[in-house]
């Protein structure tokens, strides 16, 4: 919750901003300030801060529940989250807004992004993926809705007068939006832009604020980010904290914007840890100005610097649902920037790092898409403007990279003096970060052990070498060549050699058999997609990948297995609805799986169809290459990840790869080995019509040379 609005709310409008003012510093008050501020102490404090080596907390902004358990079975996981935010879990006012569920009406744990069953189900699901889950804890407030009205489960609300929760008394007798953020008392009792504000200090107010999290810890929440912290007095917060059960196992992190005030975040360090505005407000003057190498001088940014938390109390971030909107700092429309900003936090050894991951906006009191009946439509990445931040590859693999280099000092620094660095974590990393427009061409000097690595900021180890950017080989020295194109970076780590497996396990398997899944269109679903994962690899990326016609009342998918001989799955239609074979999901063995109303049959249903009609392709390449991938794209669609797809052996010579066109009438593709080799048709790729297709030499001709 941010602190300062732009203006005074009206009492009786009830679309409450939540924007801050913007303070400066005034160095010499701020130091009294702090000088002054005593941390209260306490007998049972939590976590102090994001254990480590995973403290990396991706911070999923108005993600459903179920679409939260989704990415982290196929994404958090595997690349080494160790938390996920979620948004505020508790019933809140109507309205398509994003700050809905920033205004409480009753602590029941249902809102639009789900219900508690199906919260209690995600945090198990997290779990089982070996991810903690953190929920936004909205305790300083109600709502600021004057007229009051009926909240999303159906508890009807006055401003003042919350029935069976609180009542009038319960609430501080200010009742006007703070005016003067010089006076404590003010801050900290005053309405907050017309949200209704709770008496901490009382006894019984404290009990039901420690009731709400002690539910939430009862569905097995690992810790709370407590929001507008400074609005609740340091004496409040411990009896609060005081009355909340197994305090020690949970991890707090607290929301406290340092301002020139008098209420400072150091009076709040006895209860964990505090988000550092300051370090974001940093990175958008550098990475934002383009100049970056002031941020790694001396010291480099953190404790040592004035204004900032210690290491161990510091959470810290690029951005945040708030200042995304109220442009305090980068965010996702600032593209390499933003992007850069975050490979920095992540390598750099200051503070827990968050990942904001939510939804492109124009008008800046947008919510997330929305049903008809107002819930949140469960996010795909690709869909409905989510921006899908946590799982983009140059961030999600650097959440590796700081797992690989944990606890390790700054060695190896370099800068060109303006807008490129470069430095090692210890013998365990390297990252070189190039602001400007030209590349950086030079000899880098790591303390990294010799051997060949892969830039994680494009790709990731496979059996071949990396799956993008080639092999990169460290001297006996600690030294590599290697360029650092404009605007952007490079990345080596211990846990990523060439050939060997990095922090995020590719999906895709190796060449190799394959399983086609039939799946019935009974339901009659518009889409069909298959969600599922090879073995015991990783899940493909929730909804899945589409399922294409086959034949009269059935849909098809080919799945490459690699060494595996099973594949699990769950099948949807992309809007929500789902058959995961009522939570058990669909074991799926042999070369053909069929299923039909819950029934799987090893019978191809389509037996009496042509094996490859119109709505695919099937790719045949002419190569003596052991592995050979397709990189390719559906008609004008999205391009596959590079190195793209593997293929699988057809017949001496050659590689084969079925391709569903989904309605397109073919595809554009490039060719390549997996460590480097690439064969585009000079530069012009290949266009490959549907049906059986030839490539070889250069040249593209309809037919099977394996018939």
């Amino acid at each position: 919750m941010s602190d300062h609005p732009p203006v005074i709310a009206p009492a009786g409008d009830a679309i409450r901003k939540r924007l801050r003012f913007t303070a400066t510093f005034l160095l010499g008050a701020l130091l009294a300030t702090l000088l002054a501020a005593t941390p209260l102490p306490t007998a049972d404090r939590a976590d102090a801060a994001a254990p480590g080596p995973k403290d990396t907390t991706a911070v999923l902004f108005s993600w459903t529940w179920n679409a939260i358990a989704r990415e982290c079975t196929g994404n958090l996981g595997p690349a080494g989250y160790g938390f996920v935010q979620t948004s505020p879990p508790q019933e809140h006012v109507q309205g398509p807004e994003w700050w809905t569920y920033y205004q409480p009406v009753s602590y029941k744990v249902e809102s639009r992004l789900g219900t508690r069953a199906e919260f209690k189900a995600m945090v198990d699901t997290c779990h089982a993926a070996g991810v903690k889950v953190i929920a936004d804890a909205v305790i300083n407030h109600m709502s600021g809705k004057s007229a009051g009205g009926v909240g999303w489960a159906g508890s009807s609300f006055a401003h003042y007068d919350y029935p069976g929760i609180y009542q009038s008394q319960d609430f501080h007798s200010c009742r006007r939006d703070i005016a003067n953020y010089q006076n404590r008392t003010e801050v900290q009792e005053c309405n907050l832009v017309n949200l209704s504000d709770l008496n901490t200090s009382s006894s019984y107010v404290q009990g039901r604020i420690a009731g709400y999290l002690n539910d939430l810890a009862s569905l097995g929440v690992d810790g709370f980010r407590i929001d507008a912290v400074k609005h609740i007095s340091a004496a409040d917060m411990q009896g609060i904290l005081g009355k909340v059960n197994d305090r020690a196992r949970l991890y707090l992190v607290q929301e406290v914007i340092r301002a020139n005030e008098p209420i400072q975040p150091e009076e709040y360090l006895a209860n964990g840890d505090i988000h550092e505005f300051a370090f974001a407000r940093k990175l958008k003057e550098a990475f934002g100005g383009g100049t970056i190498n002031w941020l790694t001088t001396g010291t480099g940014i953190g404790s040592s610097w004035a204004g900032f938390l210690q290491n161990a109390n510091a959470a810290v971030f690029v951005d945040n649902h708030d200042t995304e909107r109220n442009g305090e700092t980068l965010s996702y429309r600032d593209g390499a920037a933003y992007d850069l900003a975050q490979v920095f936090t992540l390598a750099w050894n200051y503070g827990s790092p968050s990942i904001h991951s939510g939804y492109e906006f124009s008008n800046k009191e947008a919510g997330p898409a929305l049903a008809g009946n107002g819930e949140v439509i469960d996010p795909v990445c690709g869909q409905n403007g989510w921006t899908c931040k946590h799982a983009q590859t140059s961030i999600e693999n650097m959440v590796g990279f700081r797992t690989a280099t944990y606890g390790t000092a700054i060695t190896n620094r370099w800068d060109n003096g303006s807008n490129a660095i470069a430095f090692g974590r210890g013998d365990k990393g390297f990252v070189a970060i190039n602001r400007g427009g030209g590349s950086v061409d030079r000899t880098w000097q790591t303390s990294l052990p010799a051997g060949q690595y892969c830039n994680v900021i494009v790709g990731q180890p496979t059996s071949g070498g990396c799956s993008a950017g080639g092999v990169i080989t460290v001297g006996g020295d600690g030294r590599f060549t290697a360029p650092v194109g404009g605007n952007a970076a490079l990345a080596l780590h211990v846990g990523a050699k060439a050939g060997g497996s990095g922090g995020n396990p590719d999906p895709e398997p190796q060449p190799g058999s394959s399983m086609t899944v039939y799946y019935s269109t009974s339901k009659g679903w518009t889409n069909h997609n298959i969600h599922y994962r090879v073995g015991t690899g990783s899940w493909t990326t929730a909804p899945g990948v589409g399922m294409a016609p086959a034949c009269a009342g059935w849909v098809s998918k080919t799945v490459e297995l690699g060494s595996a001989t099973s594949v699990t799955a769950a099948f949807n239609n992309g809007s929500g609805t789902w058959d995961n074979n009522g939570g058990r999901d669909y074991a799926l063995t042999g070369s053909v799986a069929a299923v039909a109303n819950g029934a799987v049959t090893s019978a191809n249903p389509c037996s009496t169809t042509p094996t490859n009609p119109a709505t695919s392709t099937t790719v045949y390449y002419a190569t003596g290459w052991a592995t050979a991938n397709i990189h390719y794209r559906v008609g004008t669609g999205s391009w596959t990840a590079a190195p793209g797809v593997g293929m699988a052996p057809a017949c001496a010579g050659w590689k084969v790869k079925t391709i569903e066109l989904g309605g397109a009438s073919g595809i554009t593709a490039a060719f390549n080995n997996g460590s480097g080799s690439w064969d585009s048709n000079g530069g012009a790729d290949y266009a490959i019509a549907s049906g059986p297709v030839k490539v070889s030499n250069g040249t593209v001709t309809a037919g099977d040379p394996c018939s």
